[in-house]
């Protein structure tokens, strides 16, 4: 699904980003994301999302080299991956049916189409009832909620999550987590960078830690590993 062949993405002469990096995550894995700020976690979704190229090597997404394709074709690449951040990033002059529907409108899906899914998944998410309301309405476990429907609209096939509950007290950050879990189990892959030591603990999911830009521990069903 997610190939890292000997990449390497290097800044500046003296700042190495990621070095030498091999990693495969399969179809329908969950994996937690972990290391100490700049260990190189920001860089790796980068390059996932071809914000930024590597140095060395080759990125294969569902068995497509990333890193040779047309910048032309960088949105069709794009539509296969959710991305839901921390700090949320709603339009705030749109209600929350209008968040999600953008995410469709712009890739030209039919105004019938958008009619049909946007229910549906702001039903998945469990906010239907919050539909007509501005982001600043809603609380912070609301809005993350609508972050992950619209990231999801478009059925990904990755939903990447950096820090999504960053913002979030500790119960929201875990109605938040059973969320990412139930997608995941509709079969999409997660990959989530992280530093919620009990998250990653009590999930017990793959974890993957990075530091000085090298993978150090690669465990299924691993836990964070770090006293922050």
């Amino acid at each position: 699904m997610i190939k890292f062949l000997n990449v390497t993405k290097q800044y500046q002469e003296d700042k190495m980003a990621l070095s030498d990096m091999t990693v495969n995550i399969d179809r329908g894995e969950f994996v937690f994301l972990v290391g100490p700020s700049g260990s190189g976690k920001s860089t790796f979704i980068k390059l996932l999302l071809k914000e930024i190229d590597p140095t060395i090597g080759k990125i294969k997404i569902d068995g497509k080299d990333i890193t040779r394709i047309s910048q032309r074709k960088i949105p069709h690449l794009r539509r296969k991956m959710g991305v839901v951040f921390q700090d949320f990033r709603l339009l705030q002059d749109k209600t929350v049916y209008e968040n999600v529907a953008f995410a469709m409108a712009v890739i030209n899906t039919s105004p019938k189409e958008i009619r049909r899914q946007v229910p549906n998944v702001l039903a998945l998410v469990g906010i239907s009832d919050r539909a007509n309301m501005f982001p600043h309405q809603l609380s912070g476990g609301e809005q993350q909620r609508v972050a992950i429907a619209r990231a999801i609209v478009n059925n990904p096939s990755v939903l990447i999550a950096d820090e999504p509950t960053g913002n979030l007290d500790p119960e929201t950050a875990w109605e938040t987590m059973k969320l990412l879990k139930q997608i995941n189990r509709r079969g999409t892959t997660i990959l989530m960078a992280t530093h919620a030591k009990d998250i990653v603990d009590m999930m017990q999911q793959r974890v993957i830690a990075i530091e000085n830009g090298k993978i150090v521990r690669d465990d299924q069903k691993g836990v964070y590993g770090y006293e922050d």
